[in-house]
């Protein structure tokens, strides 16, 4: 087991790589959490329609990239695509593969939550002339928003954790870099245990601020 002075220079010295991968990871992180919940909303809006056929295509949507492991859709996209011809860049890979899948995720989380809500606010709404979009945007979304911040930050956080299969398609998030300070020196317990804390306190801070978030805008039981 090597020195912890051999591991903090050769640290020091990939030091602004290392930064370089945390900034990708959190670029790719806050991206498809962002983009994953706007796709979400649609697709949950899309599972209120009142034809059966979109809300069949939608609910299977749903179950098909919840029941497919994320790995295997990066690997499809990035390895399997180039033999149709189209190549896209990791990134590119990472960004619409998580999307979809994060998509599926949150469209679950708000469609449990509006199972929760009282439907007379809804007939209510009907009754008084509002169309389907007026009412999912004005009482709809605003309160399974609400309901579903604990559901959402899970999710945030776990897209936070599954960045670091990006590497997997050549993306040179975090845990790549790590990956190769732990191959320049060998010491793989230091370099992981490295990137076990720098997690860590990023989750934390994900937690902190979405219980500042439910403090503030999460309906009362």
């Amino acid at each position: 087991m090597g020195s912890w002075p051999s591991f903090i220079r050769d640290l020091t010295e990939q030091m602004p790589l290392i930064l370089a991968g945390l900034v990708k990871t959190l670029q790719l992180a806050g991206l498809v959490s962002v983009s994953g919940l706007l796709l979400g909303i649609v697709v949950f809006y899309l599972t209120l329609s009142r034809s059966a056929y979109i809300r069949n295509a939608m609910n299977a949507y749903i179950s098909f990239f919840i029941g497919m492991p994320l790995i295997v859709l990066l690997f499809l996209m990035y390895y399997g695509l180039p033999q149709w011809g189209v190549r896209l860049s990791p990134f590119t890979v990472a960004l619409i593969g998580f999307t979809f899948n994060v998509a599926a995720y949150n469209a679950a989380h708000l469609k449990t939550a509006y199972n929760g809500l009282d439907r007379s606010q809804l007939e209510a709404a009907s009754a008084q002339g509002f169309n389907p979009l007026q009412i999912f945007r004005l009482i709809t979304l605003p309160q399974v928003i609400r309901l579903s911040i604990p559901a959402l930050t899970n999710q945030v956080i776990a897209n936070l954790k599954d960045s670091s299969v990006a590497f997997l398609i050549q993306y040179t998030e975090f845990f790549a870099r790590v990956q190769e300070l732990a191959a320049t020196n060998f010491q793989f317990f230091k370099a992981y245990l490295l990137a076990a804390l720098v997690y860590l306190a990023l989750v934390s801070v994900i937690v902190l601020c979405a219980r500042a978030i439910e403090r503030r805008y999460l309906i009362p039981a």
